[in-house]
């Protein structure tokens, strides 16, 4: 699934649920299960052939080795002995606009080293790409919770820090050089994690095809099924001559990976099992319905049109800029697969029932509780406390995730500078000479930064939202300040002061740093909405601090109340960007009324779909390999294979993950969820959620057929289908 990097996202449903086809989190195919809970997986009835220890094996040597995590939020893949990675087009997309000029767009023309001598350095920006390896995972809930079965509130919560910190130090003290050890708290302290941790800093871009076949389809497609997308690209690790990891350099050489994976060009058919490896993002998938309500209510649909307004907004920028566009085409990607993520989200979420399906599971629960005195000592006033503090704490939910991004880091560099300069003012405090240095060389770093027309445009997004909220929740301070105004005349106040910092008065840091110099009263009248905004704020940090200190403790008791009642195992921990394990199926699904959506797409079926204008436009010579059937070993029937669909679960994160079949062998690359399944942060539903895969067939066709880079596929292990 694309990984959203505006930097991060996710949501589910626990227990059993009669409505909408929703089923049990410990139903068929849901789950991304820790490694150590693969043994304990009815996986053989369901087609494993390999051994669950070949999977994940404590001693070393399993798949899981293999599997890797990506600096930029991804999951990759090596599928060489000489540190060859596979992972997304997608994923590699920053390493491409990275390395391009105006006359040089990798994006657009794709790349191929043609040799390890030509591979060029995989860099987000100014920041290098990295990887982290895989070497250990551990549940150490025991050993973190042991001696604090008497505590509660702020002392339990020392009591975990302190025993993280303790058992982290010791681990580390005994690990290999170069290994990193973290442990991590999961599910409001449920569950506690070890991780041990590699990491490998010099990346390079190996081969990725053009723009219209990694990105065939774009945001029309994206989300959607039928699918004919390449998103596919190969990098490659490089550590020092003594085999240490090391920065980028000319003398480094090709890591040599403990474990890489084969790859099975035989074909898959419907029903067919496969297996997933990699890293998701991010769930809550033990949420409390009311979590839910205000994902669907307030989060997600302020989120779409946040997202929609500054994918806009640099599109706009960069049509009449030509280095601008190739700069800000990985931002627009991600932003643009962010909103149609929460756009579909939040539509699922309401079609499916998903808030009334929790209330549902609530209202059994607490009949379960009162059907027994122990549940009522235990959990007795669990759902009035939960219902209560939300209530509380969401009361102006709408005007609460406006204020919470305003200003919006993504966009503004040089507004914070004015909140930070407005909140010294209302906090009384002042800089002396050595302060006041530093603080200019950072505003001047933030214009030296800074995009003025999307600041200014992203001002004006922010003060509208408010403007346009509901009644009950509307922000007093400038409905003050606009009053008695026309709505015309409203916007243009309210564009005067998104000019006024963008363009106008405020153009100049040491006008920013003046403001430092300003009494209070000055302050108030000449930012005035900076000053409101800075207010509620304020009041917000203060409501979501009260939130943050009672929540946990809640929401453990939730959860185990939920698990208790159902009576079941093994429980998933939540995804958060750890190594998972998730199985399924080859297969279709019913998208609404009357039609079926086969789980099988070919280049065939891309080349029908080719309007011949972007994102819907193909190389000329890829069209040329379907009319003449020039597939190599990769055919089958008329055509190549191209994506396919399964049952697996997976969300944003697994982006680049490997799908293996039943011997453990690699038969495509997941990259996206189809959009009937979104929503799947906080719920599964097993007749309509997907995974979407590119077939491994097609990854190596495009490489060695179109690409010209049979190099690249000659390092790797193919089993199955017919001879090269």
């Amino acid at each position: 699934m694309k990984s959203y990097r505006v930097r991060s996202l996710s949501f589910v449903l626990l227990a059993s649920i009669c409505l909408s086809g929703m089923t049990s989190v410990f139903a068929f195919d849901e789950g991304m299960y820790v490694p150590g809970q693969i043994a304990g997986l009815p996986l053989k009835g369901r087609g494993l052939k390999i051994k669950p220890i070949d999977i994940y094996n404590p001693a070393g040597g399993g798949l899981t080795e293999a599997v890797i995590r990506l600096s930029i939020g991804c999951t990759a893949e090596f599928v060489s002995p000489d540190g060859l990675i596979l992972t997304n087009h997608h994923c590699g997309f920053d390493a491409l606009v990275s390395n391009s000029t105006p006359e040089r767009d990798l994006v657009e023309t794709g790349f191929n080293a043609g040799s390890r001598a030509g591979e060029i350095q995989a860099r987000d920006g100014e920041t290098p790409y990295s990887v982290f390896i895989p070497e250990r995972v551990e549940d150490v809930t025991a050993k973190i919770k042991a001696g604090t079965e008497s505590l509660s509130g702020a002392d339990l919560a020392a009591a975990y820090e302190k025993n993280v910190k303790d058992l982290t130090d010791a681990e580390q003290a005994k690990a290999p050089a170069g290994s990193k050890i973290r442990i991590q708290m999961l599910d409001s302290g449920y569950f506690f994690y070890l991780y041990q941790t590699h990491e490998i800093k010099d990346i390079r871009v190996v081969y990725a095809p053009p723009r219209n076949i990694g990105v065939f389809g774009g945001d029309p497609d994206n989300f959607e099924w039928t699918r004919h997308t390449g998103d596919f690209t190969f990098l490659r690790a490089y550590v020092a001559p003594d085999g240490t990891a090391a920065e980028y350099s000319v003398n480094n050489v090709p890591y040599h990976p403990k474990k890489y994976l084969t790859m099975n060009i035989g074909g898959l058919k419907d029903e067919d099992f496969v297996f997933v490896l990699g890293y998701p993002g991010g769930t809550t998938r033990y949420r409390e319905s009311w979590s839910i309500k205000f994902a669907r209510d307030a989060n997600f649909p302020f989120l779409g049109k946040w997202l929609r307004t500054l994918s806009d907004t640099l599109k706009q920028i960069g049509s009449t800029d030509e280095e601008k566009r190739i700069s800000f085409q990985g931002e627009i990607a991600n932003f643009d697969n962010a909103r149609k993520l929460y756009e579909g989200g939040y539509l699922r979420l309401h079609r499916s029932n998903v808030v009334e399906a929790r209330e549902a599971e609530e209202a059994r629960m607490a009949k379960w509780i009162a059907a027994d005195p122990a549940r009522q000592a235990k959990y007795g006033t669990l759902l009035g406390e939960l219902k209560t503090l939300s209530e509380e704490t969401n009361a102006n939910a709408k005007r609460d995730v406006i204020i919470r991004r305003f200003p919006d880091p993504n966009s503004m560099t040089v507004l914070p500078q004015i909140f930070a300069a407005v909140s010294s003012v209302m906090q009384g405090k002042s800089l002396s000479g050595d302060e006041r240095a530093k603080r200019l060389d950072a505003i001047r770093a933030a214009y030296a930064k800074r995009e003025p027309g999307l600041e200014r445009e992203m001002i004006k997004f922010f003060m509208r939202s408010l403007a346009e909220l509901p009644p009950e929740q509307r922000f007093a301070p400038l409905e003050e300040m606009f009053k008695g105004m026309t709505p015309a005349q409203r916007r243009a106040h309210e564009d005067e002061h998104a000019n006024m910092i963008a363009t106008g008065e405020y153009t100049d840091p040491e006008k920013v740093l003046a403001i430092y110099n300003m009494s209070r009263s000055e302050v108030e009248s000449k930012l005035a909405p900076v000053v409101a905004i800075y207010g509620e704020r304020q009041a917000l940090m203060n409501r979501s601090a009260n939130f943050a200190s009672k929540i946990d403790h809640l929401r453990y008791l939730y959860m185990q109340a939920l698990t208790e009642m159902e009576g079941k195992n093994p429980v998933y921990p939540d995804a958060n960007l750890t190594l998972r394990f998730s199985y399924g199926n080859v297969k279709g699904y019913q998208s609404r009324e009357a039609e079926y959506r086969q789980p099988f797409t070919t280049l065939k079926g891309m080349v029908e779909k080719v309007t011949g204008e972007k994102p819907f436009d193909a190389p000329q010579k890829l069209i040329d390999l379907q009319t003449t059937h020039d597939f190599g070993r990769y055919g089958q029937g008329d055509s190549v294979p191209l994506n396919f669909l399964s049952t697996t679960d997976i969300i944003g994160g697994n982006s680049g993950s490997p799908i293996l079949n039943g011997s453990g062998e690699q038969v495509g690359l997941c990259f996206d969820g189809n959009f009937e399944g979104l929503g799947n942060d906080f719920y599964h539903d097993p007749d309509v959620n997907r995974t979407i895969s590119v077939d491994i067939r097609y990854v190596l066709f495009v490489t060695e057929k179109f690409g010209n880079a049979k190099w690249v596929v000659d390092e790797m292990k193919l089993v199955g289908g017919k001879k090269g």
